[in-house]
């Protein structure tokens, strides 16, 4: 018995039904690739270093403080040569408390801060503020000074300016404010005169 032969316009056919899946598949890996690519435009992001120091304005307290922050590039509505912008911040921090129950504790902890800063220049001043959490490595400092827990929240508001040909230098001074927001007491809160450098990649 004679096996039927395709006719060639049935090879063709199947050809190109073999050719779709292929070209699908390459423009979507195009797709992908233009996506990936504006995400990354998009989403630049930029690392920094921070040290700072500061003291209690009651409590006796100094404080030392390191950072690392992260800058999306996460930039809104641009009003006369200024606009928004938002960092994350990352801190370890030691306060030398001069307490007879602590002389120090550690502070670790997370800020997400937002910016109103200059858009150009070689100096670009600007106004923070931004709201976070703390873990204080002990709540009670001496006999008669104690936070109560050692989950803490903070607040910040402060000014600053960026320069440098890459905008890599960072000076500012921060008004830092530390308490547990009433989850128990005592509730004394904590507020901090606050000073720092930062160097960005």
């Amino acid at each position: 018995a004679g096996s039927i032969q395709p006719t060639k316009l049935e090879c063709q056919m199947n050809n190109k039904k073999n050719r779709r899946p292929r070209s699908r598949l390459a423009l979507h890996a195009m797709l992908a690739a233009s996506l990936l690519g504006g995400s990354g435009a998009a989403f630049a992001d930029r690392w920094g270093i921070q040290a700072g120091g500061g003291f209690s304005d009651r409590h006796g307290i100094d404080k030392a403080d390191l950072g690392v922050v992260w800058d999306p590039g996460w930039n809104w509505w641009e009003i006369g040569g200024w606009h928004f912008a938002f960092v994350m911040e990352g801190h370890v921090g030691y306060w030398h408390t001069g307490g007879n129950v602590h002389g120090s504790i550690g502070e670790f902890g997370g800020t997400p801060m937002f910016r109103f800063i200059k858009s150009a220049g070689q100096v670009r001043p600007f106004v923070e503020a931004g709201a976070g959490i703390r873990f204080l490595t002990s709540p009670t400092i001496s006999n008669n000074l104690s936070l109560a827990t050692s989950f803490q929240f903070v607040d910040v508001v402060g000014v600053g300016a960026q320069f440098g040909e890459r905008q890599q230098y960072q000076v500012g001074y921060r008004f830092q404010h530390v308490s547990n927001a009433g989850i128990k007491e005592p509730n004394p809160g904590i507020n901090f005169h606050q000073f720092y450098v930062q160097y960005n990649f």
